[in-house]
This record gives C-alpha cells, structure tokens and sequence, in this order.
C-alpha cells in the first residue's frame, strides 16, 4: 500500500523529530567517542586489528598503501580527501600517487573499513563493524570538523519503511548531521559571556 505523499511528509516529519528529541534509544548504538583531547594510538590500533580481521576473513589484502591510509584516517576524527591524504602520507614517507589513494579509499569504503562523508567529499575511518540495516549517522562539527558516527537500527527500520511505502530503494543509508560539537559549543559560550 502507497502513502499519500502528505502522509510521507508527516512520516518524514514525525521520524525526524522522533530521532531529535529522544535522548537515549537502546537501538542506537555509542557514539565512537570522537573528541578533541584524547590519545588516537587506542583509535588507530582498535581500525587496524579490525581491518586485519576483515581482510584474513575475506581473503582480501591489506596492502602497505591501504594501510597507511587507514591509518591516517583513523590518526583524527576530521574527514580527510584524498589530496589532503597524499599530502599526509607524503610528509611521512614516500608520496603515493593521488590514483593509487583512490583506489585504497576505494576498497577501504568497500569493505566497511572507512566512510566517504558525502557532504565534505572526504573520508573517515570507521572503527566498529555496522549491522545490514544499520543507518549510519555522521554528528559533522561545522565549526571544527570533528565528525563522530553513530549507527541506528530503529532510524534504519523507519527509512526502510518509509522508503519501501514510497515504492524507493536506497542504495546509501547515511545521514549527515552538522551542528556544533560540545567543545566548540562550550567554547562558544565561554566568548559569549566575557
């Protein structure tokens, strides 16, 4: 059965304010604790052991260029493009060709081992293994670029819905939020009162 298109937007409108004014959802997964003052050495080698898990399980190769690359993504929780990468990886070590970047976020994306943020064109690594009907939900600082990720069961199954009584098949559940992170929010509010 299709819903009218003025039932789709109060669905929408009612799923949205749903998601914005709960503050706990037991579907939701923990926010991957992206924050601007802690030590990355847990961050990087939590992505790392991952993506050798993936790749021994898969058969596929975590090459030494697919690693570096992994392993500056996950050095920060700002989405990095690809030139900023080569640039990154050159400054450490011998400059990869911008193609062969591109090819390593290629398979890295492919194999849930980082996220392409749509809006920013740039990449981030992912650290935690996502379910088939997880919606990934990037929380984007606009004034930092921080960038943390949440997964959601319950916001999948509403845009399932949704999306099926549209008659539409999604082919990228991701949703991207920017606001203002809570460093920048408190240091906001500091300038604000002196």
């Amino acid at each position: 059965m299709l819903v009218p298109s003025h039932g789709r937007k109060r669905l929408a409108a009612k799923t949205v304010s749903r998601f914005l004014s709960v503050s706990y959802d037991p579907c939701m997964t923990v926010p991957a604790a992206a924050h601007h003052d802690h030590d990355h050495t847990a961050c990087v080698a939590d992505v790392l052991a991952r993506a050798e898990a993936c790749c021994d399980a898969s058969g596929a190769r975590l090459t030494p260029l697919r690693r570096r690359v992994l392993e500056t993504l996950a050095q920060s929780h700002i989405p990095l493009g690809a030139y900023d990468l080569v640039e990154k990886l050159g400054a450490v070590g011998e400059r990869p060709p911008p193609m062969s970047v591109y090819r390593a976020l290629d398979f890295l994306v492919a194999g849930g081992l980082a996220h392409r943020i749509e809006s920013r064109n740039a990449f981030l690594a992912c650290g935690r293994a996502h379910e088939a009907d997880d919606v990934i939900v990037f929380l984007i600082c606009e004034r930092c670029g921080l960038t943390d990720e949440v997964a959601s069961h319950a916001i999948g199954r509403d845009i399932a819905w949704a999306t099926r009584a549209a008659g539409f098949t999604p082919r990228t559940p991701v949703l991207e939020i920017a606001g203002t992170c809570a460093r920048c929010r408190t240091e906001a509010g500091k300038a604000a009162a002196s």
